[in-house]
């Protein structure tokens, strides 16, 4: 077997660099543009992206399961719609931090899956480690919101729970026989549609008229598409070549790249009991990532 030339683990976190600087872009578009402009240009950017990369490959994107793809989009595009309007209200390693409960949230999900419908017995330790990830949502939210910020700590919390809910979709499309680069190319293509439609939503419009946004915000907008389709292809392959705990524990350093990144951009600051929450969303994941790996791994196609 052929070795990779750039170590999985090298591309992980490089994939973690370039989602913390998507953050980064989403908070300076945010400025000028409305969450539905972001959603939409990730989209847009993402697709174009996967369409040269399927015809590179000879990649037919052809489905024969569309609904499936529909409904991993709407579960993906409403987690990703939460996440970058909590990127635009809150710090942004507290957002970043929020979206990462989705190995918590999906673990919640196998839970009660398994008690429902499988009648089996649930692991204590599962269930020590998603209270764990809650004491811990409950620090990270306490000090670093204000009142007026609540709701978007909630957006935050529930993105990482529909993106839960769009990894399933993946595994169901994943055993259906669906390429990577159509789940992928169908999930942007989306992400441009129904963010598109969400500019019909009163409210929703931008905050800055058009011929008035300047260069920058529009490099920053650029900037989201085409560095999270890069960091998704990334993560894609780390976790391809490389040891799935690994990758999937590695993923946990985008919180440091996000919490440096607030610190030297946005002059943002964390008191030590959100650290700590962090710390713990971060064990939380670990762990329940670690403890469901015999049954199921999280999917680098969800963001």
């Amino acid at each position: 077997m052929t070795q990779p030339r750039v170590s999985p683990y090298i591309q992980m976190v490089m994939a973690t660099l370039l989602f913390a600087c998507m953050g980064v872009c989403v908070k300076f578009a945010s400025n000028d543009f409305g969450t539905a402009a972001v959603v939409a240009a990730r989209g847009c950017v993402g697709a174009v992206i996967m369409s040269v990369i399927a015809l590179s490959a000879a990649t037919s994107l052809r489905t024969r399961v569309p609904m499936l793809h529909v409904k991993r989009g709407l579960a993906g595009v409403a987690a990703l719609s939460m996440w970058f309007y909590a990127m635009g209200q809150l710090p942004l390693a507290t957002s970043v931090t929020l979206n990462y409960m989705s190995s918590v949230w999906m673990v919640v999900f196998l839970i009660v899956q398994a008690l429902f419908l499988g009648g089996r017995r649930v692991d204590l330790r599962i269930v020590a480690a998603i209270a764990v990830g809650f004491m811990g949502v409950a620090l990270v939210l306490h000090p670093t919101i204000n009142r007026d910020q609540m709701w978007a700590g909630l957006c935050g919390l529930c993105s990482g729970m529909l993106a839960a809910t769009a990894y399933l979709q993946v595994t169901a499309l994943g055993r259906a026989g669906e390429p990577e680069i159509r789940v992928v190319f169908y999930f942007s293509l989306m992400g441009a549609v129904l963010g598109a439609a969400l500019w019909l939503i009163p409210g929703q419009s931008n905050p800055t008229a058009l011929a008035n946004i300047p260069l920058t915000s529009w490099l920053a907008l650029l900037g989201v598409g085409v560095f999270a389709t890069i960091a998704q292809l990334l993560m894609t392959r780390a976790y391809s070549q490389g040891n799935t705990l690994v990758i999937a524990n590695l993923q946990y350093l985008g919180i440091v790249h996000a919490g440096l990144f607030g610190t030297w951009l946005f002059d943002e600051t964390l008191k030590w009991d959100a650290v700590i929450g962090m710390l713990l969303i971060v064990a939380s994941g670990m762990v329940s990532t670690r403890l469901k790996s015999a049954s199921s791994t999280p999917s680098p196609s969800t963001k």
